[in-house]
Parts: structure tokens; C-alpha cells; sequence
């Protein structure tokens, strides 16, 4: 399993923990990861993050995404937990607002397994909200030059699970998922719109920072 890095001896509260995928689907490349490597190098005004990047493998075997962030949530307690994914359709940062109980797959995983028509959990709800202030990120996002949107869909692949899951959790409380555009090298094979990975790390940095601060305020508490 992937280590996640605390950039805080302390772990001083609000510790926020981001997630990035492993590149899949024949990129050889995430977006995710480089936004994640950035971030690291980042400072924060409230308390501190830990980063970890997750295996693109469904369920909850041993080596599945969940496998190795449910350690993490009960090893680090997180107090909110941001999820990111690569969107080859996004042209800005797409702040999701609902996971569903549906595993639906276009294409299959990392470990070669397609689901079709699957819930997520059983007898689970069939829709959760995201829990994180997402307009007030949004604007964060935006107010640092970086186009950013609601989505009231963040498909039936990984992503979307891995939301629903979090949000079925009773901690942390707060958790959500924003997808990112692709690269422009990516886009440059497969076409599509894209942002580069710097513009991305501003509006995904000023949306967490926004974030600690209203958990370091008991705002979101």
C-alpha cells in the first residue's frame, strides 16, 4: 500500500487527507499525481495534509482503492478527506455534488475487472450529498483565476464510488471529490479540452485552504 506523507510533524488539526489516482484507461499519466506532488511542496495556513495515491481497482479486496484509504481514515482520522480524478471532458475544475450507489463501467480497472449495473454497497442509500462547503471552494477556486463548476454527476466509474463510500462513513464527516481536466499531453492524443498542472494545483490548493480554515473555526465542526 501507498504511504500517505503528512507535511506536518505535528499533525495539527484540521488534518485534511488528499487522494489522487494512478493513471488506468492506457494514459500513462494521472493528473491527480501531479497535482498531489505539488500540493506537498505547498504551505497551509491551517493545520496540515496528508497525500496518498490510490490504485484504480474497485471494491474492497486487499490492493482495491478502498482497501488502502480505509486504513488511513482509521490510522490518520482525518477531518475531511478531498478525493480527485481525471476527467477527459472537463475544461475546469468540477466540484461534485452527489455520488451515487451505482457501479457502472465503461471501461474496466487496473485489475481488469469491468462492473455493469453494480451498487456500490447493498441496502445502502442510492445517493449521498458531499459534505465538504463546495460553494465556498468553488469561489476560492475561482478567485485565483481557475475556472471551476458544480456537477451533479461524477459518473459510475472509480470516482464516484470511492465518493460514496467516504460519504456512507461516519467520519470524517466532511468529504467529497473534485475532478480535474486531463492534461494538455493527454489531450494533445485523445483530443478533449485540458488544463496544465499548475493551474490546477492553484484552484485545488485555494479550495482546501478554504476548507481548513472553516474546519479550524469550528464552522464545519
Amino acid at each position: 500500500m501507498n504511504r500517505p506523507e503528512i507535511n506536518s510533524m505535528t499533525r495539527a488539526r484540521p488534518i485534511i487527507l488528499v487522494t489522487a489516482f494512478e493513471p488506468f484507461g492506457a494514459s500513462p499519466v494521472n493528473p491527480t499525481m501531479a497535482i498531489l506532488r505539488a500540493l506537498r511542496e505547498m504551505p497551509c495556513a491551517f493545520g496540515s495534509r496528508a497525500y496518498v495515491t490510490l490504485p484504480v481497482v474497485t471494491g474492497v479486496d486487499a490492493g482495491s482503492a478502498w482497501a488502502a484509504i480505509a486504513a488511513l481514515l482509521d490510522e490518520i482520522a482525518p477531518d475531511a478527506v478531498v478525493a480527485l480524478g481525471e476527467s477527459a471532458i472537463a475544461d475546469r475544475l468540477c466540484f461534485e455534488r452527489i455520488a451515487v450507489n451505482l457501479r457502472d463501467a465503461r471501461i474496466a480497472d487496473n485489475a481488469g475487472v469491468q462492473l455493469i449495473d453494480a451498487t456500490v454497497i447493498d441496502n445502502a442509500p442510492a445517493a449521498y450529498f458531499a459534505t465538504l462547503p463546495l460553494r465556498e471552494m468553488l469561489a476560492a477556486s475561482e478567485t485565483v483565476g481557475v475556472p471551476a463548476q458544480f456537477s451533479l454527476s461524477a459518473g459510475a466509474f472509480l470516482c464516484n464510488e470511492l465518493m460514496f463510500r467516504l460519504l456512507d462513513r461516519d467520519e470524517p464527516r466532511v468529504s467529497g471529490f473534485i475532478h480535474v481536466p486531463q492534461l494538455p499531453e493527454q489531450a494533445s492524443h485523445r483530443g478533449g479540452p485540458s488544463m496544465d498542472a499548475v493551474r490546477c494545483t492553484r484552484g485545488v490548493h485555494a479550495a482546501i485552504e478554504i476548507l481548513a480554515a472553516r474546519l479550524a473555526t469550528g464552522v464545519l465542526a
